[in-house]
C-alpha cells in the first residue's frame, strides 16, 4: 500500500489536541512514530506490531470519542477519529477476506468513531468497500458508487490497472470526505 508506510496504523482525532493523543496512546505503550497537526486534526502512527496484546488500536481510536477520555478533551461531545492501517486484510482461517470483527493483528483498515461508537468501517481494495458496517455503514457510499468502487458499476478485482486494488483511491474518497490532512498520506492524484 503506497499510500503509507506497510503495517502502520494512523489514527486521526479532531477535537482532542495532540499532546494530549499521544499522551493517551503512549499510556496504552502505542508509542507514536510520527504526529502531527493540521487542518484542525491531530494525528498519529505507530507501528502496527509493535504493542503488546490488549486492546486493539481501532478499539483504542473508538474509545478515545467516548467518555473514557472525555475529561481531556476541550469539547468531549464533539471528538471523532479516523483510523487507517496499512496492514493487509484479513485472510485468518476463521474469517474472510473481506471482514474479520475480532482479529488484533488486521483490524479493519478503515473506520470512523464519533461519541464512542463505530459509525462506519471496512477494508478496502478489491472491492472489500462492498462489505461495510457500522452506525452509519453507508456513509461513503456516495463516494464510493461514483467513483465506481463498489456497486454494479465497479469492474472485477483485477480487471485492468489502476482498479483500487491497494485501496489507494479508497483512502484519497476517506481523506477528501473527512478534510483529512496530507502530511502522513502518500495518495494518488487522479
Amino acid at each position: 500500500m503506497s499510500w503509507l508506510a506497510p503495517d502502520t496504523f494512523l489514527t486521526f482525532c479532531r477535537g482532542m489536541d495532540l499532546s494530549t493523543l499521544t499522551g493517551i496512546l503512549s499510556e496504552v505503550q502505542r508509542p507514536a512514530r510520527s504526529s502531527g497537526s493540521s487542518a484542525g486534526w491531530s494525528w498519529v502512527t505507530h507501528d502496527a506490531y509493535a504493542a503488546p496484546r490488549g486492546q486493539g488500536a481501532r478499539d483504542l481510536a473508538r474509545d478515545i470519542t467516548g467518555h473514557r477520555y472525555a475529561g481531556r478533551a476541550a469539547q468531549p461531545d464533539r471528538v471523532e477519529t479516523v483510523f487507517l492501517a496499512s496492514t493487509p486484510a484479513c485472510a485468518c482461517p476463521y474469517g474472510r477476506d473481506h471482514q474479520v470483527p475480532h482479529c488484533d493483528e488486521h483490524p479493519f483498515q478503515f473506520a470512523y468513531h464519533r461519541g464512542g461508537f463505530e459509525q462506519t468501517f471496512f477494508n478496502f481494495g478489491r472491492r472489500r468497500e462492498s462489505q461495510r458496517g457500522g452506525a452509519a455503514a453507508d456513509l461513503l457510499v456516495r463516494e464510493l458508487l461514483d467513483a465506481a468502487i463498489v456497486g454494479r458499476d465497479a469492474p472485477d478485482p483485477g480487471a485492468g490497472p489502476d482498479r483500487n486494488d491497494d485501496g489507494a483511491h479508497t483512502v484519497r474518497i476517506i481523506a477528501a470526505h473527512f478534510g483529512l490532512p496530507s502530511p502522513p498520506l502518500h495518495l494518488p492524484s487522479l
